[in-house]
């Protein structure tokens, strides 16, 4: 029997950008785009290219790079937003935009002090105008899940008629339930006129724990795209989560038995473990699909199990998400065809990427800890990717500390080409580091989390630290791994101002980019 498509709609470098401490910058985005064209996914929602030049810059280079997906901008009911999302999306193989208006009373009343007419008329004028441009249009109804469902029906009939291909029912606070979002969907598509030529798109927020659920409900009633982002990330508790939703299609094959996706399921993991590198935002170990306790079996009868036959406790094969059970890898004899032979295999992208300064790296690793880890390879790679014409550079870095005495940080930097050494001290070796630092960039900015992990196991391993800053009303997160926890945190805090400087440079506007479904 020949199967429905379920287009997969992936918003990790708009909706999921939303996400406390997600921002990415330019060439983090780059990263992603190229990783979600590996994953197979149908749709990219790069961003919001009205919301700041930054937005429009990554939206426009994702566009020029990608080939087989749909590359949309989102854009509200306004000329300025349309004509810079279409502009932004010109160079893409298979442009469109993505408009989206308010339309539950609550939001009409108290966001966009709006009538439902007017509200109306918005969504049928901007559908129109980009219509005469693109081809490729997707309209949304924000909070479709609370709005009145006559106005729901006259505003997605009314959208067909002027030219929109697809039709997104949000449920944008998390509201709605399973059985509630599912008869949404089957009523709008028996009710809207129409909405039997159209495709039926599904967007769901976490904040009850049931986005996946309601967008698999939403697929049982016809929805035939569901906008998702990896990891589940996303503003609040977050978007549906994309590993989950494709893996309970292709596992449920006997509920799920008229659908399908176009996602590569082999590349979800090391997407996963990309998009975790680069926002900094951890995979929680009880994560379904790809986190660390996925597959890992602690009771003695499941192990029992599970040696005897897999299918008593796995319902899934780690390598069906391309977690690779060869995980001990290289060590300091390895050369370099081996390392470079061991990305391919995990299907790293190391475009662009130095690869002398990655396989230096990877020795000078190596030299230090005995064993090196596919986890180890991802954080080199992913940092050498994402490298670019930095203002801060950490050159040297030196903090002594006892118990009988109070810790002191030296620390050189190059800042714009210039070097500058200047020391500090501290309440902690990592509060001495964060001092100086502050000194020589002349910036103060409020550290709010600071976090470490280990990336690997053993006392050798690489500690990855995470810290999220915020200055000015700017929130950026910066990330650093090395196998001296405080030299991994003075590489944070550096990538986080980094981030910081090219966010003041493209003149980042937080309050429009915060908005969206």
């Amino acid at each position: 029997m020949e199967r429905d498509l379920v287009k997969i709609f992936d918003t990790t470098l708009r909706d999921g950008e939303q996400s406390p401490g997600a921002t990415m910058n330019i060439e983090e985005k780059i990263l992603i785009a190229r990783q979600l064209e590996k994953l197979n996914v149908d749709v990219i929602e790069a961003g919001f290219a009205a919301s700041s030049e930054g937005d429009f810059e990554s939206v426009r280079r994702v566009a020029a790079l990608v080939s087989h997906p749909i590359v949309l901008s989102l854009a509200r009911t306004k000329e300025d937003d349309i004509r810079k999302a279409i502009k932004a999306v010109e160079k893409a193989k298979h442009p469109g935009v993505h408009i989206f208006i308010a339309t539950s009373d609550i939001h009409l009343k108290h966001k966009l002090m709006m009538s439902r007419q007017e509200a109306l008329d918005a969504a049928v004028w901007a559908v129109a105008y980009a219509k005469k441009y693109l081809d490729y249009i997707e309209f949304s109804a924000e909070d479709a899940s609370r709005t009145d469902f006559q106005y729901l029906v006259q505003i997605f009939g009314e959208a067909i008629k002027a030219g929109a291909v697809t039709l997104n029912a949000p449920d944008t606070v998390g509201y709605a339930v399973p059985q509630q979002y599912g008869a949404l969907f089957k009523r709008l598509r028996e009710t809207v006129p129409g909405g039997d030529t159209v495709s039926w798109s599904a967007h769901c927020h976490n904040d009850l724990g049931l986005a996946v659920a309601n967008s698999l409900a939403a697929i049982e009633n016809g929805a035939r795209q569901v906008e998702c982002t990896i990891n589940g990330i996303g503003e609040r508790a977050g978007n549906t989560s994309m590993e989950e939703v494709v893996m309970a299609i292709k596992t449920r094959g006997d509920v799920f038995a008229n659908v399908q996706t176009n996602v590569a399921a082999e590349q979800i993991f090391p997407s996963s473990q990309l998009l975790a590198q680069v926002t900094g935002l951890g995979v929680p170990q009880n994560k379904p699909i790809v986190g660390a306790n996925a597959f890992a079996h602690e009771a003695g009868i499941h192990q029992d199990g599970v040696l005897k036959h897999k299918l008593t406790y796995e319902i899934m094969l780690p390598r069906d998400v391309g977690i690779d059970s060869n995980r001990l890898v290289l060590g300091k004899h390895s050369g370099r065809h081996a390392f470079i032979d061991r990305l391919q295999h995990l299907g790293i992208d190391y475009t662009g990427v130095d690869m002398n300064t990655a396989f230096e790296r990877f020795k000078a690793l190596a030299d230090k800890k005995k064993n090196v880890y596919d986890e180890d390879l991802i954080a080199i790679v992913t940092e050498e990717s994402v490298k670019g014409t930095d203002k801060y550079e950490l050159l040297y870095l030196n903090v002594t500390s006892s118990s009988m005495a109070i810790p002191h940080a030296t620390v050189k930097m190059r800042v714009d080409g210039q070097e500058f050494l200047d020391n500090a001290s501290g309440d902690g070796m990592v509060d001495a580091c964060y001092k100086v630092i502050y000194k020589i960039t002349g910036i103060e900015p409020k550290l709010e989390r600071y976090s470490v992990k280990s990336i690997t196991g053993g006392t050798d391993a690489q500690g990855e630290v995470t810290c999220l800053i915020s200055d000015n009303g700017m929130l950026v997160n910066g990330q650093g791994s090395h196998t001296d926890i405080i030299m991994a945190s003075a590489l944070a805090l550096v990538n986080a101002l980094n981030k910081l400087a090219q966010r003041e440079r493209y003149g980042h506007q937080a309050g429009l980019h915060r908005e969206g479904l």
